[in-house]
């Protein structure tokens, strides 16, 4: 699996900063609580397929509350990586989307018509805690290749062989899963794990610019 180049990597990120990440999750509404089922919450406009669940852990860029997830959580299902997928794959319009918070986990699923993509957040109580999640995600995986040098951002951080990437951050582990799309798509051919990689990338930019 090819490593991502380290200069990409960095003018990628500059670039992202430059342009500004919001506060809020845009017009993500959090689901009502722990227990709330499923798809609670749907944005979007374009019909989709079933959403997915997958999960990580976290808690500092934007304090986790015990009733619902974090305003840094929300960002995974905000404007920045709505708007970033909607670039990179020439979509005629945004995406539809729906949302679950369980397991002390976000969840925000993309309906796409190749398939569907998640991005998911679990709030660890802390930072150690997310770590050993981390790493227990990575040793489960199925090839599982570190992501080093400047791709990683400086966090731990990996990429399997079917288009997921899993960075942790503070008390935040975060996973965009791209394994139910083609292997490449767009208009650009981009692979899945590069787009994985990419979302990812968006989403860390705006958690380090709002910590």
């Amino acid at each position: 699996m090819k490593q991502h180049t380290p200069l990409l990597a960095s003018l990628a990120l500059t670039a992202l900063l430059l342009t500004g990440c919001a506060t809020a999750a845009g017009s993500v509404t959090a689901p009502s609580g722990p227990s709330a089922p499923a798809g609670s919450t749907e944005t979007g406009h374009s019909e989709g397929h079933g959403g997915g669940h997958h999960g990580a852990g976290s808690s500092s860029p934007g304090a986790p509350k015990a009733d619902g997830p974090s305003a840094a959580a929300l960002m995974v299902c905000g404007d920045q990586p709505k708007d970033r997928l909607t670039a990179i794959l020439d979509l005629g319009q945004d995406p539809h989307t729906i949302n679950d918070w369980a397991d002390s986990t976000f969840t925000c699923t993309y309906h796409l018509d190749e398939g569907d993509l998640v991005i998911s957040v679990k709030e660890a109580k802390d930072k150690a805690t997310a770590l050993t999640y981390f790493d227990a995600m990575q040793a489960l995986a199925k090839d599982a290749t570190p992501i080093k040098g400047l791709a990683n951002l400086g966090f731990p951080a990996y990429e399997t062989a079917d288009g997921s990437a899993v960075f942790q951050k503070d008390s935040f582990v975060l996973q965009v899963d791209a394994s139910d799309l083609p292997a490449t798509l767009g208009p650009d051919n981009i692979t899945r794990n590069a787009l994985a990689y990419q979302l990812s990338t968006t989403i860390l930019a705006c958690w380090i610019e709002h910590p």
